[in-house]
């Protein structure tokens, strides 16, 4: 078992920056992919960052490339998503997640077994 915490949410205007952090603790050695995902109302869950702890690839939805970054903080066991140059758009909740094994599309949030309870991040014009 996983168990995933998410912070660092909140209220920013267009142009700011957030960032947030997802404290892991439990078997999380056997995790292959830690990510973040995010859901607007009304909308499917989509990947926006993920990285294969393994060799530390990373992986960014279009929408997000050039302003996001992921990280992870082994000795914390925590991961972290830097969100620079926010916009409405970026207005969902955010959730960390993980999964045991491979994956040919590490974005794909049906792949992910462990979730946090999510995190509100809302940007206003």
């Amino acid at each position: 078992q996983v168990q995933l915490v998410e912070s660092g949410g909140g209220s920013v205007q267009a142009g700011g920056s957030l960032k947030l952090a997802c404290a892991a603790s439990g078997y999380t050695s056997a995790m292959y992919y830690m990510g973040w995902f995010r859901q607007a109302p009304g909308k499917e869950r989509e990947g926006v960052a993920v990285i294969w702890t393994r060799f530390g690839a990373t992986y960014y939805a279009d929408s997000v490339k050039g302003r996001f970054t992921i990280s992870r903080d082994n000795a914390k066991n925590t991961l972290y998503l830097q969100m620079n140059s926010l916009g409405p758009e970026d207005t969902a909740m955010y959730y960390c997640a993980a999964k045991g094994g491979n994956s040919f599309y590490p974005l794909r949030a049906s792949d992910y077994n462990y979730w946090g309870q999510g995190t509100q991040v809302t940007v206003s014009s």
